[in-house]
């Protein structure tokens, strides 16, 4: 079993920077690629960006390419997600979430435990 814990969200002004991190439990952390998603108010979750087990190999949603880095610290049990140039379209509630793969993947149903989420409003 995986817990996942996140933190970092807040409120912040357009144009600024907020960074998320997730705490996982557990010895098989650098054996699991991590994901971010995020889900907005009335709208689906959609997912943000993902990482290998080994940190060396990246992917990210359009809507994010160039403002958000993801990274993980494999000797901490952590996963973060620098966002800067935050949007208001930003706004959602963000969720970690680990695969039991080290290869990263894009779709929800690939990931087998997820974090409670922790919300991230961008002021206009």
């Amino acid at each position: 079993q995986v817990q996942l814990v996140e933190s970092g969200g807040g409120l912040v002004q357009a144009g600024g920077s907020l960074r998320l991190s997730c705490a996982a439990s557990g010895r098989t952390f650098s054996s699991r690629a991590m994901g971010w998603f995020r889900q907005a108010p009335g709208k689906e979750r959609e997912f943000v960006a993902t990482i290998s087990g080994s940190g060396g190999s990246t992917t990210y949603a359009d809507s994010v390419k160039g403002r958000f880095t993801i990274s993980r610290d494999n000797a901490k049990n952590t996963v973060y997600l620098q966002m800067n140039s935050l949007k208001p379209e930003d706004t959602a509630v963000y969720y970690c979430a680990a695969r039991p793969t080290p290869n990263w993947g894009v779709r929800e149903y690939e990931y087998s435990y997820w974090g409670q989420g922790t919300q991230v409003t961008v002021s206009s």
